[in-house]
């Protein structure tokens, strides 16, 4: 046991309640945001390293034993989610600096990404199903701070769906766990597995099963539930739009793949089967989105919902291959959503527009931007080596060994779709005739596109470098494909 794994949850909190205190401050609160998410990565990456030398480490608060306490739970898989989501909040936080504007850092801007962090590594660290509800919260909460910020009228009206629909998610999720709780008779994550395999899954459990996708497909944006993302994530500013984009639906898509691979394994010809026809259905609607928009932000936003869909395809396979594939991909579309969301902010600020037919010839002003944009959208389609490749491809070798051919084939067409979809932009923005735009000063372009640029070239060396991050992958999927070495860290002997 150690108290190691509630660092990156208690680091960003506390620091948020300090930078409470002096809002108006606004080098203060640069200051603290980026030492708070500092130590943190700090702390994950300490973490990490514990995690791969001597294995799961868990924790049950109060000194209760397991299942009485509220279990806090770190393996390879939460971990590399807490690290990565770190990493992309360290980004964002310094893009924030020349983007989101001083009115907006002066009204609690950085708390709140701070918080939303609490409540992202705290739902991916929770060995306690009732307590992922409570970390879901303090991060949606969060969120509408951050999606009303500046109170245009667009963020406004967008905030209202956005938050009617998590209110809804999250009144299902506690009718949910109430179900669950009466039937098995507890909250702990590893009794629950215990206890479902004990009674055999009974068609009740399968039930509560779908209502477990129901509430978390909402939450991560599957089909058909993702009617409310792209518009509401267009809203914001694109600081707070690539910290949504990289990793909201990420924590819905997580607990799909927890409480799937953990609760839910005995009566996959349902279940599992049910996840993978919806997968499929989310990257058909998210590629027939991203073709239709000319909206730079609204394409990059429907190539969320198809990396949702290629996720779960790969988690609904159950086999080594397309699940370790799953957690390649799942932190790929963390970075490169991120870098990709920042690029466009800086298309936006030079053009003034979001509007691909109101751009071109940007390859002669801004050549830098485009060729880093070009290799964003290369990395995102799969182009090998790049880091989308080594993920897809495993998930589709998973679908083979799984003899699911068609799924497997629509994750081969969606990379051509996603390609596509990109290239419009580069096409679009960077060729064609020049038309007026107002240059940024060289220092606001430097600081707008050096933290983009750091970002792409990180998810290409994560491509170039993906076999030494085999090891660890395989230590994520082999925890989803054998649970027993999950509850043994929690419950021990009991």
């Amino acid at each position: 046991m150690t108290n190691l794994l509630l660092f990156p949850i208690l680091l960003p909190f506390f620091f948020a309640m300090i930078l409470m205190l002096f809002p108006k401050k606004i080098l203060a609160q640069r200051v603290g945001a980026l030492l708070a998410l500092g130590f943190t990565l700090i702390a994950s990456v300490t973490l990490l390293f514990k995690v791969k030398t001597d294995g799961i480490q868990a924790i049950t608060l109060g000194s209760w034993p397991a299942p009485f306490g509220i279990s806090m739970v770190s393996d390879m898989l939460s971990i590399l989610l807490v690290l990565s989501s770190t990493l992309i909040a360290i980004f964002v936080v310094w893009y924030s600096f020349s983007s989101i504007g001083k009115e907006r850092e002066s009204f609690f801007y950085y708390p709140g990404i701070l918080f939303m962090l609490t409540g992202v590594n705290g739902a991916f660290t929770t060995g306690d199903i009732f307590n992922m509800f409570v970390f879901f919260e303090v991060l949606l909460m969060s969120s509408y701070l951050l999606i009303v910020l500046g109170g245009e009228k667009v963020q406004l009206r967008e905030s209202i769906k956005y938050i009617l629909v998590n209110i809804i998610s999250s009144a299902l999720f506690v009718v949910t766990v109430a179900y669950l709780y009466s039937v098995v008779g507890t909250l702990n994550m590893a009794d629950i597995s215990v206890k479902i395999a004990q009674i055999e899954q009974p068609g009740i459990i399968t039930v509560i099963a779908v209502l477990f996708l129901l509430v978390f497909g909402l939450k991560g944006a599957i089909f058909p539930l993702f009617f409310w993302l792209p518009s509401s994530y267009a809203a914001p500013p694109i600081p707070v739009l690539a910290l949504f984009g990289a990793l909201l639906t990420k924590v819905g898509v997580y607990a799909i793949m927890r409480t799937y691979t953990l609760f839910f394994p005995h009566d996959q010809s349902y279940t599992h089967e049910l996840l993978m026809i919806l997968s499929i259905l989310t990257i058909i609607a998210g590629c027939i989105g991203a073709l239709a928009y000319f909206d730079v932000k609204k394409i990059i936003i429907y190539n969320i919902i198809i990396a949702v869909g290629v996720i779960l395809f790969g988690a609904s396979q159950m086999n080594e291959a397309a699940l370790m594939g799953s957690v390649f991909y799942l932190i790929h579309d963390i970075l490169i959503k991120g870098a990709l969301f920042m690029l466009i902010g800086v298309i936006i600020a030079i053009t003034g527009t979001a509007d691909l037919r109101k751009m071109g010839g940007l390859i002669k002003s801004y050549p830098m931007l485009g060729w880093t944009y070009l290799i964003a959208a290369f990395g995102l389609a799969g182009i090998p080596p790049l880091s989308g490749f080594v993920g897809k491809l495993l998930i589709v070798q998973g679908g083979f060994e799984a003899e699911n051919l068609w799924g497997s084939i629509f994750i081969l067409a969606s990379s051509l779709v996603v390609l596509l979809s990109v290239m419009r932009i580069f096409i679009y923005a960077f060729w064609g005739e020049p038309v007026e735009i107002t240059p940024l000063s060289k220092r606001h372009y430097r600081g707008l596109f050096t933290p983009a640029l750091i970002l792409v070239g990180i998810s290409v060396l994560y491509g170039v470098g993906s076999e030494w991050l085999v090891p660890y992958m395989s230590d994520a999927a082999n925890v989803m494909l054998n649970p027993s070495h999950y509850i043994q860290a929690v419950l021990g002997g009991a």
